[in-house]
């Protein structure tokens, strides 16, 4: 069982930048792939990005290259998504997944993973 919380959100002008942490509990996180997804008003929850249990072999949701950046740190049970030149359409709640199953490359679905924060609220203003 692997419990999520995610922190860090919050409103930011567009631009700016915010990093996201997600603290997690249980004892084989350092196995788990790990996400971070996120759901807009009136859209389905999209992947951001996920993190194999090493923090390799990373994929990003083609709006957020070379803007957003995944890591972990499996000493402290913890990811983290760091969000930088942030854009009005960013925003949207952010939620930290985890699955036990290894990552193998590509888009994951969120029914692909079995463990879910509650989500924080990113706000940009244009």
């Amino acid at each position: 069982q692997v419990q999520l919380v995610e922190s860090g959100g919050g409103l930011v002008q567009a631009g700016g930048s915010l990093r996201l942490s997600c603290a997690a509990s249980g004892r084989r996180f350092s196995t788990y792939t790990l996400g971070w997804f996120r759901q807009a008003p009136g859209k389905e929850r999209g992947l951001v990005s996920p993190i194999t249990w090493n923090g390799g072999s990373t994929y990003y949701a083609d709006s957020v290259k070379g803007r957003f950046t995944i890591s972990r740190d499996n000493a402290k049970n913890a990811v983290y998504l760091q969000m930088n030149s942030m854009k009005a359409e960013n925003t949207a709640v952010y939620y930290c997944a985890a699955d036990k199953e290894p990552y193998r490359g590509g888009y994951y679905y969120p029914e692909m993973f079995e463990y879910w924060g509650q989500g924080t609220q990113v706000t940009v203003s244009s």
